[in-house]
């Protein structure tokens, strides 16, 4: 008896919480490896817009998810950028800090249903011509 594991949507959400701390996790390597920067690097462009943009009731269509594909990294860094001006302002700002509240908002944002995406719901490319009626 086998069994097949499928990444359901609970997986995925709890992969994308999960993602921040590892990135912060991986703050612990040594300075310059690339044991550090990457997993950093990579949650911080593409995991709180994978946290707001997917966790999307139902299957995407495919207009949809190269939507949300293409919006993941903006809104990501968007997201960077606000967290790292707020600490800059409260003079809070540190790597830690910036991680610790990213990953933070990312854990959140897994748990709630993913922000509506305008290809997924008029069905954008997916459409059918209908022929037009000539008098």
């Amino acid at each position: 008896m086998t069994m097949t594991m499928t990444l359901t949507t609970t997986h995925a959400r709890v992969a994308m919480a999960v993602s921040g701390w590892l990135a912060l996790a991986a703050t612990a390597a040594p300075a310059g490896s690339p044991v550090r920067w990457i997993p950093v690097l990579l949650f911080v462009v593409f995991g709180p817009g994978f946290a707001l943009l997917f966790p999307q009731p139902g299957q995407l269509r495919p207009a949809a998810r190269l939507e949300a594909l293409a919006l993941t990294a903006p809104v990501s860094l968007s997201l960077a950028a606000l967290v790292s001006t707020c600490l800059f302002l409260v003079k809070g700002f540190s790597g830690t800090s910036f991680l610790v509240w990213l990953a933070a908002f990312t854990s959140v944002a897994a748990l709630l249903p993913g922000l509506p995406l305008p290809a997924a719901t008029r069905g954008a490319i997916e459409r059918t011509h209908k022929p037009v009626k000539r008098r």
